[in-house]
C-alpha cells in the first residue's frame, strides 16, 4: 500500500508541476537557450528527487567515458517515461526526435518548443526520415546532441520493438558514429502504470558504433543487438552501488 501511495503522489506531482513550472520556462524565451535549458534541468532535478523520495527509484550509470567530446547522435532504449526525463541529466545539452502531438499539449508543449525538438509525424514515412536527417544536421551544427528512440514508442520491459533507420541515416549524413544506450527503467517504471517498483535503474552507455561506408540496416542491427545484450546482462538482481548524481555530462 505504501508503494501505491508514493507512486500516486509522484504521478500527481509530475503532472501538476508542469503548468506551474512551464510559465517560468517560457519567460526565458528571449534569453540564450542555455539559460532555458538550465531552467528545465531544475524541473528535471525536482522530478528525479521526488521519484527517489516517494517511490525509492534511483539510478546508476556506466560507460560515461564513451561519450565523445563533440555533439553526437544517441540511440536509446525506450521502455518507460523515466528516460524521457533522466536523459537530460545523463547526456550533454541535447534535443530529441519526438512525435509532433507532444507539441500541442498546453504548457508542456509550449515550453518544449523552446528546446528545438525534431517533431515528426510518426506516420510520415520517408518524409519524417528526411526531416530527422535535415533538422538533425542543423541541431548538431548548433552544438546540440540528438537523442533518438529507434523503437519510436515505449516497448514493455523484456520486449524489443522494430528499430527505425533514421538515426543511422542521420549519422551517415553527418559522418558521425552513433552512441547506443541501454537501461532497465521499464522494470521499475512500466509503461502506462501508476505503480512504480523501488530499486536502482541501471544505465549503460556503449562505445561509439561506426557508420561510415556501412548499410543503415546493418548499423541498426548492431545497435539493437548491443542494447538488448546489455539489458540481458543486467539480469534480475539489484546491483549494490550508489546512484550517480548525473551532473557532469549535462554541464558540458
Amino acid at each position: 500500500m505504501r508503494q501505491w501511495i508514493g507512486s500516486v503522489l509522484f504521478t500527481l506531482f509530475l503532472f501538476l508541476s508542469v503548468p506551474l513550472y512551464a510559465p517560468i520556462v517560457l519567460l526565458t524565451a528571449c534569453l540564450p537557450r542555455r539559460i532555458t535549458y538550465r531552467c528545465v534541468l531544475l524541473w528535471i532535478d525536482a522530478q528525479l528527487f521526488m521519484l527517489e523520495r516517494l517511490c525509492g527509484i534511483r539510478h546508476e550509470v556506466e560507460g560515461l567515458e564513451h561519450l565523445p567530446s563533440e555533439p553526437s547522435i544517441v540511440l536509446m532504449k525506450h521502455s518507460s517515461t523515466w528516460e524521457t526525463l533522466a536523459q537530460l541529466r545523463l547526456l550533454p545539452r541535447q534535443t530529441w526526435v519526438l512525435k509532433r502531438e507532444l507539441m500541442w499539449a498546453p504548457f508542456f508543449g509550449w515550453a518544449l518548443a523552446l528546446l528545438k525538438p525534431i517533431a515528426i509525424d510518426r506516420r510520415g514515412g520517408r518524409v519524417a526520415v528526411e526531416q530527422v536527417v535535415s533538422q538533425g544536421r542543423e541541431r548538431l551544427a548548433e552544438g546540440l546532441w540528438v537523442v533518438i528512440f529507434p523503437e519510436g514508442t515505449r516497448v514493455p520491459f523484456g520486449q524489443t520493438g522494430r528499430f527505425g533507420l533514421s538515426g543511422a541515416l542521420l549519422a551517415q549524413a553527418c559522418g558521425k558514429p552513433v552512441i547506443p544506450v541501454a537501461h532497465d527503467a521499464g522494470r521499475y517504471w512500466p509503461r502506462r502504470s501508476w505503480l512504480k517498483r523501488p530499486g536502482t535503474i541501471r544505465v549503460r552507455i556503449g562505445p561509439p558504433i561506426p557508420t561510415e561506408g556501412r548499410d543503415a540496416r546493418e548499423i541498426m542491427n548492431e545497435v539493437r543487438d548491443w542494447i538488448e545484450k546489455a539489458i540481458a546482462d543486467f539480469g534480475d538482481d539489484q546491483p549494490e552501488s550508489t546512484a550517480w548524481n548525473g551532473t557532469a555530462p549535462a554541464a558540458r
